[in-house]
């Protein structure tokens, strides 16, 4: 398969590419906008000649089709996705996660790719910020899209996921940052509720995703959650650190619609949700495109809405500091 990767040099990305280029794909093509970063990630990757490194913005469609000519299947990744840095600038949001997503599924229609994988977010299911409502939107273009793309050759999917710990600006980066420098140890609200995932486990849903997806289907994991509160324990302990989770200085939710707790699956999505495992394939609807979709097989129906603050597991602390440790921010 030879796979192209928009935001190919972020932190989820980049260990998408890695574990596509050491399975032995053909060719893995990192689309991204930094010239640095595409040098830094070029030299962790350089025992993989059948990396290709391309530059460009995905708002730019004619460039999005000459990086991506000659492949396969095409993994978007790329996105303005920080709540609180996009909350002033929800037209810059559009531009990027609605029209540079549309962009990115035409330049692959348009270059005869069989397959766009779509990531999305948690932040997608009810909206309460700009960046949710604008990977909501992409996700209901992304599967709409296929009735006309079917036709063509391309099946477009979604998946969506939630916290993929000590990524690039998340809250245990910010952490470890305040406990290295001895600054003010700041939370939003110890009693909020998140999704977990470690990158590993979010490169492999992926992958998982791109081998079952059909054209429509919205891919989410059932995954497990943890208060901010035991968050923050584990970042201490990671870092070797003894700090009171009560002593720190609380801000508040972040402006922008920060929520307290997090949902995965909303109740009408629910109702034409499948399970199989802890993997979760909600049908679309409508879907022009197709007489029928048949749920996975050996799949059982969604019970209601799927939310962080009753998940199917709680991760405690020793289990936290466990899934820090796998991952390096920097590799």
């Amino acid at each position: 398969m030879k796979v192209f990767i928009t935001g190919a040099t972020g932190f989820f990305g980049r260990a998408l590419a890695r574990t596509l280029l050491a399975g032995g794909a053909e060719r893995v093509v990192l689309f991204s906008r930094s010239e640095s970063r595409q040098a830094a990630v070029a030299e962790r990757l350089h025992e993989y000649p059948n990396a290709r490194f391309r530059r460009g913005d995905m708002r730019d469609r004619d460039r999005l089709e000459e990086a991506m000519w000659g492949c396969d299947a095409v993994v978007h990744c790329a996105a303005l996705k920080r709540v609180d840095a996009v909350a002033d600038n929800p037209g810059e949001v559009r531009k990027t996660n609605v029209v540079g997503s549309a962009n990115v599924i035409a330049a692959a229609r348009a270059i005869g790719a069989s397959k766009v994988l779509m990531i999305s977010s948690d932040k997608a299911a009810s909206p309460s910020t700009s960046y949710g409502a604008s990977k909501a939107q992409m996700e209901h273009e992304a599967i709409a899209s296929n009735t006309i793309t079917i036709s063509r050759g391309l099946r477009v999917s979604c998946t969506r996921w939630g916290n993929v710990l000590r990524s690039t600006g998340s809250v245990t980066e910010i952490w470890l940052d305040q406990l290295r420098r001895g600054a003010p140890i700041t939370v939003t609200e110890p009693t909020m509720t998140r999704f977990v995932i470690s990158r590993q486990q979010a490169v492999d849903f992926c992958l998982t995703a791109l081998q079952a997806m059909e054209g429509g289907e919205l891919f989410i994991p059932r995954l497990p959650a943890t208060t901010v509160r035991d968050l923050l324990r584990a970042t201490a302990i990671l870092h070797g650190a003894d700090i009171d989770p009560e002593g720190v200085q609380i801000v508040g939710a972040r402006p922008g619609g920060e929520k307290h707790d997090e949902l995965l699956i909303t109740g009408d999505e629910a109702s034409r949700a499948w399970a199989r495992g802890d993997t979760v394939t909600v049908l679309p609807s409508p879907h022009a495109w197709r007489e029928t979709f048949s749920p996975p097989s050996g799949a059982i129906p969604c019970r209601g809405a799927y939310s962080s603050d009753q998940p199917s597991r709680w991760v405690g602390v020793d289990d936290l500091v466990s899934l820090l440790k796998e991952t390096d921010p920097d590799e």
